[in-house]
């Protein structure tokens, strides 16, 4: 029987355990993209998870959906990320890119550009954003010409290169949470009457080439992909889940090194995903969004009913940089202050005590 504590592969990524360190936007890069001290301090607090996915990092400036987030479209943004990817090597830990392409999900103030945001279709989604001049609603995209979405794709396969260039151990291409493959995926976003639009089959096309530009690029030994089937975050509506993701996961190449699936209560959909998808698998375990953040206790159970290889914790990995140790031997957990997450009080997530540093205040 599996525990948390076991090694496992994703493809050529050797993990010293099944915890994975979920990916979460952390807001904390400069404006042009680079990664900061801050950011190698806290990702190299938590190197002692199996395997760390970062925050979204976007592949191209147009794919840049918030504040400060981090880039791997130039040559000093991959440089950037060397110092952190180095602190989690020297701690034993695994770490891979999360390329995240916001697509319509941003607004113009957000970037010195002030671009449009692009997306399948001109949809604009519902909601609102966090801008520098507050709160504002999101703003109406631009459909993407088909021109624009091979350059598209060959910027997701760049981005794996810089992410190797970067000390990356690999790449995780985010396919869900509402952004730009997601919005290919689904119905509601993607109107499209061309190859890329219409039957499941179209709709699954742009995901799917660029899992193969990126595997072609980096190997997919190296090459994760994340999905969040029945997840309406960021105004997605999905009218076909089943057959959507039964078509994708039947389609995808086999050798991927993981595939990660964010529940989103429905755990029905996880087990068919498991028993399509034949290689590793990392789960997100959420069957109620009222039950609180994942913790070891829940991830042991998905463990044991062999749901997954790994498993994703978010929101108890920032509050307990040492987690793993947390969880081995027993000791309690650290409490989530979401007021340390974002913006001007992130800087505090670095500040959350160890076991250790706990005991010689105590």
């Amino acid at each position: 029987m599996n525990t948390l504590f076991d090694a496992t592969e994703y493809g050529s990524i050797k993990a010293s355990n099944r915890f994975v360190m979920a990916p979460m936007s952390r807001n904390r890069a400069t404006e042009l993209g680079l990664a900061t001290p801050l950011m190698a301090t806290y990702y190299s607090q938590r190197a002692t998870a199996g395997l760390i996915i970062t925050e979204g990092i976007q592949p191209n400036q147009v794919g840049q959906g918030y504040m400060n987030s981090p880039g791997l479209h130039t040559y000093e943004q991959a440089q950037s990320w060397l110092p952190v990817t180095t602190k989690v090597h020297e701690k034993g830990g695994k770490i891979v890119a999360q390329l995240m392409h916001c697509g319509r999900i941003g607004h113009p103030s957000l970037y010195p550009s002030a671009h449009q945001s692009v997306a399948p279709s001109a949809v604009t989604a519902n909601g609102q954003t966090f801008t520098p001049e507050g709160m504002q609603d999101f703003a109406p995209p631009r459909a993407l010409t088909y021109e624009e979405i091979q350059a598209t794709i060959a910027d997701f396969a760049q981005a794996a290169k810089f992410a190797i260039l970067g000390g990356f151990d690999g790449v995780e291409i985010h396919a869900g949470n509402g952004f730009l493959p997601h919005q290919f995926l689904a119905s509601n976003t993607n109107l499209r009457d061309d190859e890329y639009g219409g039957s499941i089959e179209n709709r699954i096309r742009f995901t799917l080439e660029v899992i193969a530009a990126v595997t072609d690029a980096i190997g997919a030994d190296k090459v994760g992909l994340r999905l969040s089937p029945h997840n309406q975050f960021n105004d997605i509506n999905e009218t076909d889940t089943q057959p959507l993701y039964q078509a994708l996961i039947k389609a995808l190449p086999t050798n991927l090194a993981y595939l990660h699936i964010m529940e989103a209560a429905c755990r029905d959909t996880s087990i068919m995903v498991r028993d399509l998808w034949q290689g590793p698998l990392i789960l997100n375990p959420h069957q109620s969004w009222e039950d609180g953040p994942t913790t070891p206790a829940i991830a042991t159970q998905v463990l044991q009913q062999d749901l997954c290889d790994g498993v994703g914790i978010g929101a108890l990995f920032v509050a307990n940089p040492d987690l793993v140790e947390r969880a081995r031997v027993g000791a309690d957990y650290n409490e989530v202050d979401d007021s340390k997450f974002y913006g001007g009080g992130a800087e505090g997530y670095t500040d959350y005590p160890t076991l250790e540093e706990a005991a010689m205040t105590a």
